[in-house]
């Protein structure tokens, strides 16, 4: 684990001087900005729609590197504290002395192999279709003549959605997301529950051995073990992208800022407000997805059959606070890693030839 954490720590500085010299480029020219949802599909013609639609899916790998960079010290941090016996951590900077006690600064990246990959195509395939649905949206539904008149006019900005036909894009890119996202954050959340020093001593060796193992004793179905939760889980990325669309125009409207500091502020609050809607959903996650498999991979006695019973589980044993075990670390998170995300990608967009 620690050869790979150290590649990709080197793909990590490498990513981030590549993107700071296309940030650099975005933010030296304002004049040639669009504003963020115009980049990635609205109101264009064909020819520029298909540009924009190919270069989503390519910014969206580079808006995953640094979601990652950023963010994995954080993720580690929330999945221990969300998983963990209420006596192993006293809080969110126990847990990290303790990490960095046990394991070095490496361990925050414990597990970093599957999401580095994992995020790339995540982000890349997210931003990607959600072109695609807010245009099919903005084109099919919207645009009807009979849906129209029922929406009220200051939300409809010239050819654009309104905020929620963001959210619905957002529902439907999280679910299209998850069959990619379920597997990963699986694997993930397995890598960083194992709290021993000693390799020799954990369960799973790797990313490639984890999977190896989960597929040889419970199938593909072992694999995607907590789609349904995942799916779940991104439905609320309706908060997300319908506040993104909201933050954007009130920042555009309303203050001088340039479009990559725009980008930042409506990036970082915008996921914030989805982590302050969808966070009870992911610790049910978290626990369904870190829960023994049982079976021959002999890693305990399984506990949940189900969604809602790993959900009653969670209230049961910690009351309302359960749900919002690990919160501290996930909301600091929540604003540097998916505002570095968001000007990435927008500064990817705006460096890609068309």
């Amino acid at each position: 684990m620690s050869a790979t954490i150290s590649r990709s720590d080197n793909l990590h500085t490498s990513v981030a001087a590549a993107l700071y010299l296309i940030l650099n480029s975005s933010l030296a020219n304002p004049d040639t900005q669009e504003r963020s949802n115009e980049a990635i599909g609205e109101g264009q013609p064909a020819k520029a729609l298909l540009s924009s639609n190919y270069k989503g899916f390519v910014a969206g790998i580079f808006s995953g590197i640094a979601k990652l960079t950023v963010g994995h010290p954080f993720d580690t941090i929330k999945v221990r504290l969300q998983t963990s016996e209420k006596t192993e951590f006293r809080g969110p900077v126990d847990c990290l002395v303790q990490t960095l006690r046990r394991e070095g600064f490496k361990g925050l990246y414990k597990g970093a192999s599957p999401p580095l990959v994992g995020w790339m195509a995540m982000d890349s395939l997210m931003l990607g279709s959600l072109t695609v649905y807010r245009r099919l949206l903005r084109e099919h539904v919207f645009a009807s003549p009979a849906l129209r008149p029922q929406i009220p006019g200051e939300m409809l900005v010239k050819d654009k959605l309104p905020w929620f036909g963001h959210g619905i894009a957002g529902i439907m890119a999280g679910s299209t997301v998850s069959f990619i996202a379920a597997p990963v954050e699986h694997v993930k959340a397995r890598l960083q529950t194992q709290y021993q020093a000693n390799k020799r001593d954990r369960l799973y060796r790797g990313p490639i051995d984890c999977v190896g193992k989960i597929y040889r004793a419970h199938g593909i179905g072992g694999v995607y073990h907590g789609l349904l939760a995942t799916m779940i889980f991104r439905s609320f990325f309706f908060f997300w992208w319908g506040s993104y669309d909201v933050l954007s125009r009130w920042f555009d409207r309303n203050t001088a800022l340039s479009t990559p500091s725009i980008n930042f502020w409506a990036g970082g609050l915008s996921a914030q407000v989805f982590w302050l809607t969808s966070y009870p959903s992911d610790v049910v996650k978290q626990r369904l997805m870190t829960d023994p498999l049982g079976g021959g991979l002999n890693d305990g006695q399984r506990r949940f059959r189900s969604w809602w019973q790993a959900a009653k589980t969670v209230g049961k044993e910690n009351g309302w606070r359960g749900y919002w075990r690990g919160f501290v670390p996930c909301f600091l998170r929540a604003f540097p890693a998916n505002a570095m995300a968001l000007v990435a990608f927008e500064g990817v967009m705006r460096a890609l030839p068309d």
